[in-house]
């Protein structure tokens, strides 16, 4: 069986938001277009506490995008995004969530960073995203959404990990790209992981 991930797609990710992706609203309608092509299709949401240690807020004198350590881990200093219960922290208005069987939050412990949707940074606590999939007899993993070069690199990264059949809908992507060429690179490296790239367009009916 496959299923669609749709990965945070949220307000604070896109163009006016905490923390915009560029050209992420420009995902929704793929990610809409998609969905009548899967029988399964679950979403990640990040779900951060106010206080939680990504936040460059949450360290006196330190911007965004500065690094810092967050439970032993290096980590990037983030603008205060998707709080819990927020409106940024909401699925876009436009997203089409009807059909979504589950909502996995991410990001809750403000001890550790959360970018895939299975686990966190130190791979020390899971969602229960993999289980959810195994239970529904799921084998192959669809992934589209925000952003290219973190969340999205992460969760197909564990999705291969875990033993999935992985595959990336390209255009139904968009990166932060903090640094030139961090979405080519992440690419890349779900290349090399064994994901499969591949479009909107070219997934066959009925997927």
């Amino acid at each position: 069986m496959k299923a669609l991930i749709l990965v945070d797609i949220q307000n604070d990710f896109l163009p006016g938001g905490a923390l915009p992706v560029p050209q992420g609203d420009e995902v929704i309608p793929v990610a809409n277009r998609v969905q009548r092509e899967f029988e399964l299709i679950v979403a990640t949401q990040d779900w951060h506490p106010a206080n939680h240690g990504s936040f460059a807020a949450c360290h006196p004198g330190r911007k965004p995008g500065q690094m810092a350590q967050l439970g032993g881990l290096p980590q990037i200093l983030w603008p205060t995004h998707c709080v819990q219960g927020t409106d940024g922290a909401a699925f876009a208005a436009d997203l089409e969530t009807k059909r979504i069987a589950r909502v996995f939050p991410k990001g809750t412990d403000p001890e550790i960073d959360s970018y895939s949707g299975f686990f966190d940074n130190g791979h020390r606590k899971a969602t229960g995203l993999g289980d959810f999939l195994r239970g529904r007899g799921v084998t192959d993993v669809y992934l589209l959404g925000l952003a290219t070069d973190y969340c999205v690199k992460a969760t197909a990264l564990d999705a291969r990990q875990l033993g999935f059949t992985t595959h990336l809908i390209l255009d139904g992507c968009r990166g932060v790209n903090l640094n030139p060429g961090d979405v080519d690179r992440a690419v890349d490296d779900m290349r090399a992981a064994g994901v499969q790239v591949t479009a909107s367009r070219a997934l066959p009916t009925g997927t």
